[in-house]
């Protein structure tokens, strides 16, 4: 498999899931501002939509979005996901909320919005946190007491949120978040990425 990615994007949490799953791959640096992949290669033939994540798979076709490359990883690496028919439709529920409920709010910070969208976005954001700093105080993990894909994307959000956004995390957010920082698969994901 190839991973296309840019550091300290989105794509870093298939880049841990990847990791954290033992799954062999190759990691293909892409400027996303030239559209090239690190070797000097059209990334918009890779991918028309322009961004990533993108993993290319050994048959030579390729899968874009978050959740369903996390919810693929997941298939293939199957500790990375909840036993049971319902167990992988709890993780793609909380992958789906991620992509679509606190992904997005980061546009603000990314778009240039104003500093005013760029409050809002903030209360926005800390509110939609809130719904995991609650399941924390319960439960290991994003969807139980098992790492999954979940983690990694929540993981990448949580990172965004203190570098991109200055949200503060609540207090069961917070340990969560430094517990996962100790994981060795994530500390391998930022240091290949360079963001140490």
């Amino acid at each position: 498999m190839k991973l296309y990615y840019s550091p300290g994007a989105c794509s870093l949490a298939d880049h841990i899931a990847l990791i954290e799953g033992g799954l062999p791959f190759e990691a293909i640096n892409v400027d996303l501002k030239a559209k090239t992949t690190e070797d000097g290669g059209d990334f918009n033939a890779i991918n028309p939509k322009g961004y990533v994540p993108v993993l290319g798979l050994d048959d030579g076709s390729v899968l874009t979005e978050n959740v369903a490359i996390l919810s693929y990883i997941a298939e293939q690496a199957r500790d990375l996901g909840l036993p049971g028919e319902m167990g992988k439709f709890r993780v793609l529920e909380a992958l789906a909320y991620m992509s679509t409920e606190l992904h997005k709010g980061f546009k603000p910070f990314f778009s240039g919005a104003s500093e005013d969208d760029k409050a809002r976005a903030r209360e926005a954001l800390s509110r939609r946190f809130a719904l995991f700093d609650d399941r924390l105080a319960k439960q290991r993990f994003a969807v139980g007491d098992s790492f999954t894909v979940a983690d990694c994307y929540l993981f990448v959000m949580l990172l965004w949120a203190q570098t991109k956004a200055g949200v503060d995390l609540p207090p069961n957010l917070s340990a969560y978040y430094g517990r996962l920082s100790a994981r060795e698969g994530i500390r391998k994901a930022l240091a290949d990425e360079g963001l140490g």
